[in-house]
């Protein structure tokens, strides 16, 4: 750690904070603040970034996908397969993230299956997100009102031609809300394959606070990088939600 003395002129001030002039080192109680530090590494957490959201949009996309497909099978009841979906979610569900991603990363090579760390990232967070949109989505088509189905069988159509022209778009629009909390917390759940020793951006500046020390200043930026992006999602997918919402309810 750097003495205050080789800063430079110091500035005292309150709380025993001293700063170097021109140098752009802060010390706070003794701690040496190096903002500068933060960007000799971007080029690196940059790199951590982009497979933070790869498997993000992967896993996002994935459990969009799972749980639309099996929020259908669960919400028409459909025989045999329903009962796997409820399996299936309960699993995932009920069981921690970093246990699912130890089992798929450590427990499935001693049976023979190998997955990569990437494969791991982004299947992990889409079985573990997909498991609760599953139910997010049956909530969803469940909750739409059931004279709209009434009237389609009325003019002849299929209970499946019915659910595709009034619970799937209109139960789709309900469980928005809950479905775009979950892909965000998919997002926020990429930091767990640091577990996995995988390079996102979280690993990324383990790995560079490991050899520098710098510990305030690398969680502090990977910090507001999170915060701004789960910002910018939030924004994202409020507008959306307000752009489907169904006037006066459902």
């Amino acid at each position: 750690m750097l003495d205050s003395r080789v800063l430079g002129v110091g500035l005292a001030g309150p709380g025993g904070w001293t700063r170097g002039v021109g140098v752009g080192v802060v010390s706070v109680q003794g701690y040496e603040f190096e903002p500068g530090f933060v960007l000799d590494h971007l080029p690196e957490l940059g790199e951590g970034l982009l497979r933070t959201l790869a498997i993000s949009a992967v896993g996002m996309a994935g459990a969009l996908v799972v749980g639309v497909v099996l929020g259908a099978v669960s919400a028409l009841r459909v025989p045999v397969l329903r009962q796997v979906v409820q399996v299936y979610v309960e699993v995932f569900r009920n069981t921690p993230l970093l246990v699912q991603i130890f089992f798929l990363y450590f427990a499935l090579p001693d049976v023979g299956l190998q997955l990569s760390g990437f494969t791991v990232g982004w299947l992990s967070l889409l079985l573990w997100g997909g498991a609760y949109n599953v139910e997010n989505f049956r909530a969803g088509f469940e909750a739409v009102e059931h004279g709209y189905v009434e009237a389609c069988r009325a003019l002849g159509f299929s209970a499946l031609s019915a659910f595709r022209q009034t619970n799937l778009p209109l139960g789709t629009r309900i469980a928005l809300p809950s479905v775009t909390n979950i892909l965000i917390s998919v997002f926020k759940n990429s930091s767990f394959m640091i577990a996995i020793s995988y390079p996102e951006l979280t690993e990324t500046a383990v790995g560079i606070v490991a050899v520098s020390f710098r510990v305030f200043e690398m969680f502090l930026a990977i910090g507001i990088i999170y915060l701004g992006l789960v910002w910018l999602m939030s924004l994202g997918t409020g507008a959306v939600e307000r752009r489907f919402a169904i006037p006066g309810g459902h």
